[in-house]
């Protein structure tokens, strides 16, 4: 598949009469999507870990750009489950809407945490342009010194502790842990770096308009890459959009809420709440 080999993982019943093709954002690997998936038991998952991230090693001799990722995603999609409902978290959200933009079928899209403005315009626009510089730095210092400063466990909590919006300490340990153990994931720091520009470079609105089935959009109140108002606009672009509002929560909808997004999902695609739960 584009001359690599993808790693993903299926959870739910093998003959469910929904199947969802989940791709995960920014840094991260399927492990983050679990929580929401966990209140999806009926549904069937297909969970892959995007090239250089997680267990799925780069893509041979390829740039790792969005347009590489959307491709990726086209060519997964057919040979694993064509005719899936695609969702995309964060990254994974302008993944996602490139590829259905630009012919990727399927009969229902969901974007969890959107990206549905410029990353250097949201609420906390100083620190994407610090993540700029710490992106670029480690691509340019000498590999010794780049893959461990890109590492880092100090800015990875720096980064969690920006995210996150809960005061629950039981639910802080648990992301904390989450990023530690999974946000540092990645193969290189080329491929860390051509994900990092393509997450900065694209939003979702530049896909909206070309998307024509009917997309689900869950937003959080608080987030600081893309405000509510902004998420609220995106809306507007679709030809068929339903948005979901969460309050109290900002980029960490997967953690903080998921049973809250996997309701909105639910809802979306009509399935059935079981009795007892």
């Amino acid at each position: 598949m584009r001359g690599g080999v993808t790693v993903y993982w299926e959870y739910g019943p093998e003959d469910a009469e929904t199947t969802i093709i989940a791709v995960h954002g920014f840094r991260g690997e399927h492990h983050g999507l679990e929580p929401v998936l966990a209140f999806l038991p009926e549904v069937r998952v297909i969970a892959p870990d995007l090239p250089g991230f997680g267990e799925t090693a780069p893509l041979p001799q390829r740039t790792h750009d969005l347009d590489e990722y959307a491709a990726w995603l086209t060519d997964f999609a057919a040979a694993v489950a064509p005719g899936a409902v695609i969702l995309g978290h964060s990254f994974g959200s302008i993944v996602t809407a490139a590829a259905v933009a630009r012919g990727l079928e399927t009969p229902k899209l969901i974007l969890l945490n959107p990206i549905g403005a410029p990353a250097l315009e949201g609420p906390k626009g100083v620190m994407t342009r610090l993540a700029v510089f710490y992106y670029t730095l480690g691509a340019r210092l000498p590999e010794r010194l780049g893959t461990p400063w890109l590492r880092s466990r100090l800015i990875v909590r720096v980064m969690t502790v920006t995210m996150a919006k809960t005061k629950d300490p039981v639910l802080r340990r648990f992301i904390h842990d989450q990023h530690d153990t999974y946000f540092s994931r990645f193969s290189d720091r080329d491929v860390l770096h051509d994900a990092f520009v393509a997450s900065v470079s694209h939003d979702v609105r530049e896909f909206a308009a070309d998307i024509d089935v009917p997309t689900l959009l869950v937003a959080a109140e608080r987030d600081d890459i893309t405000p509510i108002e902004a998420e609220r606009k995106l809306a507007t672009m679709f030809d068929d959009a339903t948005l979901v509002e969460i309050a109290h929560v900002g980029h960490l909808i997967h953690y903080e809420t998921p049973a809250e997004a996997a309701g909105a999902v639910r809802r979306f695609l009509r399935i059935p709440v079981e009795r007892g739960r």
